[in-house]
């Protein structure tokens, strides 16, 4: 392994198109505070020349309090609902943490089935790229008010690889709760973090979990299947915690690095 093969905070500075994801526990609740810092690393990457494009889950763990709900609720409708008026809430505070930095958003709601049908995909992806050409930083989510439980993202790790293979991005950082990938998972004894993936590695041996979280519907497996999936198109992804991005940006080395695919090419 060479110290080219990770994904820097040099790199993630110089990217000509990087996609941020961040999951639902990162932003929302307790840690919707967390957002203005979020945001403040973006703003870094976008002044330093990269198409930054937001992937933020978080829609319906942000409207559930407003609809005086103590918990995720588990049928689909009062899911939509809080959906609809969470995703209004969270667009808006990003607004108010990106307006600091002279930067303004665009809302793109997906649905699987828009991902699915070329011509739905190519509208997205023409609507994507005119967003980035005028200078806007995407926020996509996806479409939870429409989207049932049979014919969904399942996680939005997996819509922000769709997304980073759609628009031929060169970075894909995939933010959680959890700082890197374990060789098990991270409470275990003797567990210890794995700094690089190469491409293709099936990771024998290592035992992936699931979310715990009780908001998002991911885990570490998840993420390593949406590593994969961006990384067979030639787009290279760093997994790590929220709050380490600055600190990864400042030049510190945190997080799993995989490797892209030599020649990958996006889909469009």
């Amino acid at each position: 392994m060479t110290p080219g093969s990770l994904t820097t905070g040099e790199e993630l500075l110089g990217a000509r198109r990087v996609v941020v994801k961040v999951g639902s526990s990162s932003v929302s609740g307790d840690n919707a505070g967390q957002i203005p810092h979020l945001v403040s690393c973006l703003a870094r990457m976008y002044r330093a020349g990269a198409q930054v494009i937001l992937v933020s889950s978080g829609a319906i763990a942000t409207g559930v309090p407003f609809l005086r709900l103590d918990e995720r609720p588990d049928d689909l409708a009062t899911q939509q609902a809080a959906a609809a008026v969470g995703q209004n809430i969270l667009v808006n505070r990003y607004q108010r943490a990106l307006t600091a930095h002279e930067i303004i958003a665009g809302q793109v709601l997906l649905t699987a089935h828009d991902m699915e049908n070329p011509t739905h995909r190519g509208n997205a992806r023409r609507s994507i790229e005119r967003l980035l050409q005028l200078g806007i930083l995407p926020i996509i989510n996806e479409n939870d008010t429409v989207a049932t439980h049979e014919i969904r993202f399942g996680d939005n790790d997996r819509l922000a690889a769709l997304v980073a293979r759609l628009v031929g991005a060169d970075r894909l950082v995939l933010l959680s709760d959890v700082d890197a990938l374990y060789t098990a998972p991270p409470a275990m004894a003797g567990a210890e973090r794995i700094e690089f993936v190469p491409y293709g590695d099936p990771l024998d041996g290592i035992e992936i979990g699931e979310s715990q979280s009780g908001w998002g519907t991911g885990g570490a497996a998840t993420k390593v299947q949406a590593a994969r999936l961006a990384a067979d198109a030639g787009t290279a992804v760093l997994l790590t915690e929220t709050k380490l991005l600055a600190p990864v940006l400042d030049g510190e080395r945190h997080g799993t690095s995989f490797e892209a695919k030599r020649g990958g090419e996006s889909v469009g």
